[in-house]
């Protein structure tokens, strides 16, 4: 245990800017699988994330082989119903998107939120009930950082409707999706955004 606060340093700052800067949403996995303990340790990093009242309301649950195959047909449906919203041209670049990695990802997880923990007693939600689902896309983040940082890549999967999901992983009812996560190493390592790549959308920057 340290004897007190640590002390980062410049080097540690510009690590850690770089690890903003590679962390991407990944769609394409390698099958290889995780290293043991892998998402165990994972998740356990996601308890350190910030939440409203220290409530931690996220709630996982591992999918299982039949869950993320049911789920990949759910994606590739609703992607369906997406894409035929777009105008031809778009509809037709949104189709050679590859929008999941369910199928090849040797871990995937269902993240939801607890919308009445007993944990926090409350502080901090009663005007802004939404604070227990911002907390839980904290949590994400902690483990997307985390993961990057181990050589792992994470995918945020949400082309889905929550209350099918909710039901075919067996959910608590009282439970809302936050995400559905895919993880595994990635096929390649970039620091560029494959939607900025691909043309879909460029990576918007603020003035300095």
């Amino acid at each position: 245990m340290l004897s007190g606060p640590p002390t980062f340093d410049a080097a540690f700052g510009e690590q850690l800017e770089t690890l903003f800067a590679w962390r991407r949403d990944v769609r394409r996995f390698r099958r290889d699988a995780l290293p043991p303990g892998a998402v165990d340790r994972l998740l356990h990093l996601a308890d350190l994330a910030p939440s409203v009242g220290n409530a931690q309301p996220w709630r996982f649950v591992l999918l299982d082989p039949a869950q993320r195959a049911a789920l990949a047909d759910h994606v590739d449906a609703a992607s369906e119903t997406a894409a035929r919203a777009y105008d031809p041209d778009r509809a037709t670049a949104y189709r050679a998107l590859k929008l999941h990695g369910l199928r090849e990802a040797p871990s995937a997880i269902a993240v939801f939120c607890d919308e009445a923990p007993a944990a926090g007693h409350g502080l901090g939600r009663a005007t802004m009930p939404e604070m227990l689902r911002y907390s839980c896309v904290m949590a994400i983040h902690t483990i997307w950082l985390a993961a990057r940082a181990q050589g792992i890549g994470l995918g945020w999967v949400s082309i889905l409707d929550p209350d099918t999901v909710r039901t075919m992983v067996g959910a608590d009812p009282s439970w809302s999706l936050i995400a559905i996560l895919c993880l595994g190493c990635p096929e390649q390592d970039t620091e560029e955004p494959e939607l900025q790549r691909l043309g879909w959308q460029a990576r918007e920057r603020r003035p300095r």
